[in-house]
């Protein structure tokens, strides 16, 4: 009998992002895709997708140019590239219109990636069967993914009747995508066997993290059952909150009996060198220590390896936050291992209560950060759910598609205390188009529509992030940062950090930026990234009452092409929404407290704010 062949991937673009919060720079990037192609093992390589985008434009770089830059030299040595794409909600957060839908794949395809991995962290089959018909009109091979979770509900013939629907509309291969890395070895093995029974030929491909320690064990299982591929990482950013590395990966599976390719180690110690140079160069400073650790108790949360690069660094700054609360009460210290196991069981008691969405972007950065701010309002002596924010509501609704569970009662009954309303409808149907605003509002700033229209979708899919981009404000935002975090870095030992601030200048674009690189405590608001641009000035202050930011974030006045800002002078009745801090990813809507009159806005959009900082002054 033949041996079942294994092929493998190297999911490049998510071993940073499980890692920490940045991806590299397209110059790193090209720079090492040779090393990759001589390393002979890999057939395909996830290149952008999810996060990459996003994350390229906060620190100024045209994602659009790295992606085809990118791809390039996998086409031409004929590996396949592949990307991660979040369905209705596109790289993006937040739902996206269906004309954006569609343009997305036809600009991805133009600029060179293969495959696009479609997921719905609902496992809602009406976001996924869209991007499945819309990939495959624009020339790309469609797979569909299962959202890997653990629960009641997540049962084996859930996910090969899931499977078997959309095999049936036409996707070309299914994704088995175990995002936390807690599917149980045997139950994945059920599950690939399952879907193999019903479509023997259908390509099926296994993403797996190594965190909560299954994923040696799960790996061995889809393969016998018929898995025909493993996506697999490189050290230094391989287990962890990573993936298992290519080496134990190729020698386990051919010990196994299964056809597998070689691999040219000079390559792989090559790669590996290039990698530890780029976070020696900036990217390690994003890199929290933590997340090189295998860890079990993400078994009980089941956060996903891709959201745990950017949790650890998130977590250090909402921990500063609490603290200075802390520290203003007159209460203890709260340890980074005490806030973690407090959010740890948070997002176990949370998870059932909002039905059982799969904990993969967005919906485990909303249960997350639902999470997160119950615990935080809770140390501050708060209600528990007394803050969440609109785009979390939209998932327990069901504006974004349907739960897999119910709601709790507790839940549904403050959604009525708030006026909100349930619904069941295609979640499309709640996302008009609006693409042609944004080819209006490029038009009037004079700025290009980009090769197969690729800019009017970078800023249609990202626009506060690509606003701040086009104005240098993002790469200024970027390096005032690192600067701080390389300054902390060099301070040989506590209490010897000078009185004062540094003061940096920073040009971009020909703008200058002014920022202080703060040694130990966070920059107060009006340091870094807080409008000291020349280019944005703030409102005079006026006479009213301060509206203070109720948490710690970016500020911005809209959210999206199809909000008008307010402005000064502007009437507002008490609850109408005035803003929105945007921390965690996701918008969190600043209401007016009273009815009154606008009389200053006191931070430009884009700008850090912390806890109670005055944000907005309004006459009574």
């Amino acid at each position: 009998m033949a041996q079942k062949e294994v092929k493998f991937s190297l999911v490049f673009r998510d071993m940073w992002q499980s890692a920490g919060k940045y991806q590299p720079r397209v110059d790193q990037l090209v720079k090492v895709a040779p090393a990759i192609i001589r390393m002979g093992c890999f057939d395909r390589v996830e290149t952008n997708g999810g996060g990459f985008e996003q994350v390229n434009l906060l620190y100024g770089e045209n994602p659009n140019i790295s992606v085809r830059q990118w791809t390039k030299p996998f086409h031409e040595a004929g590996i396949q590239t592949h990307m991660l794409d979040r369905a209705l909600n596109g790289l993006r957060m937040s739902p996206c219109p269906k004309d954006l839908r569609k343009l997305f794949y036809k600009v991805k395809k133009a600029q060179g990636t293969d495959i696009t991995r479609i997921f719905c962290g609902l496992n809602d089959e009406r976001n996924v069967i869209p991007s499945i018909q819309y990939a495959k009109e624009a020339g790309m091979i469609a797979q569909a993914s299962l959202c890997i979770t653990h629960s009641p509900i997540h049962t084996v013939d859930y996910y090969v009747n899931l499977a078997k629907k959309f095999i049936e509309v036409g996707a070309d291969e299914i994704c088995l995508k175990d995002m936390a890395g807690i599917g149980r070895p045997e139950t994945l093995g059920k599950i690939v066997a399952g879907i193999k029974a019903y479509k023997k030929n259908i390509v099926i491909q296994y993403h797996s993290h190594a965190g909560p320690g299954f994923n040696m064990a799960s790996i061995l299982e889809v393969c016998k059952a018929g898995c025909d591929y493993v996506d697999t990482g490189i050290s230094p950013l391989s287990w962890g909150t990573g993936h298992a590395d290519i080496i134990a990966v190729q020698e386990m599976l051919k010990d196994a009996g299964f056809k597998v390719k070689e691999i040219n180690m000079a390559a792989y110690m090559e790669v590996r060198t290039m990698v530890q140079e780029m976070m020696d160069d900036f990217l390690g400073y994003y890199i929290p220590k933590l997340n090189h650790l295998n860890n079990s108790l993400l078994v009980k949360p089941g956060l996903p390896g891709g959201m745990m690069g950017s949790l650890m660094t998130d977590l250090e700054e909402n921990l500063a936050s609490l603290n200075k609360w802390n520290a203003k009460h007159d209460k203890p210290e709260m340890s980074t291992d005490t806030l973690l196991v407090k959010l740890f069981d948070e997002v176990a008691y949370v998870w059932p209560k909002v039905g059982y969405p799969c904990l993969v972007t967005p919906f485990s950065q909303y249960v997350k950060n639902l999470a997160l701010m119950n615990v935080i309002q809770m140390e501050k002596g708060k209600e528990r759910w007394s803050m969440i924010a609109d785009n979390i509501w939209d998932m327990i609704l069901g504006k974004a598609g349907r739960l897999p569970g119910p709601v709790a009662p507790e839940i549904v009954e403050l959604a009525k205390k708030e006026g909100r309303e349930f619904m069941d409808t295609d979640p499309q149907l709640n996302f008009p188009d609006d693409l042609d605003v944004y080819r209006q509002k490029m038009e009037e700033k004079g700025w290009p529509l980009g090769e197969d229209d690729e800019e009017l979708f970078e800023y249609s899919m990202h626009p506060s992030q690509y606003e701040a981009y086009k104005s240098g404000k993002a790469k200024a935002d970027f390096e005032a940062d690192l600067a701080k975090r390389k300054a902390a870095e060099a301070v040989p030992a506590a209490g010897t950090a000078p009185a004062a601030p540094s003061v940096l200048t920073l040009t971009v674009n020909g703008q200058s930026y002014k920022v202080d690189v703060v040694y130990g405590e966070a920059p107060a608001s009006g340091s870094v990234g807080s409008g000291s641009s020349a280019a944005s000035p703030s409102a005079p202050a006026g006479e009213g009452e301060d509206i203070l930011a109720p948490l710690e974030g970016k500020f911005y006045r809209v959210k999206d092409a199809q909000e008008a800002a307010k402005n000064v002078g502007d009437h507002v009745e008490a609850g109408d929404v005035i803003g929105y801090i945007e921390a965690m990813k996701t918008y969190n809507a600043i209401r007016a407290d009273f009815a009154g009159t606008i009389t200053a806005i006191l931070v430009n959009s884009g700008d850090s704010v912390e806890e109670d900082d005055p944000i907005m002054k309004i006459a009574k």
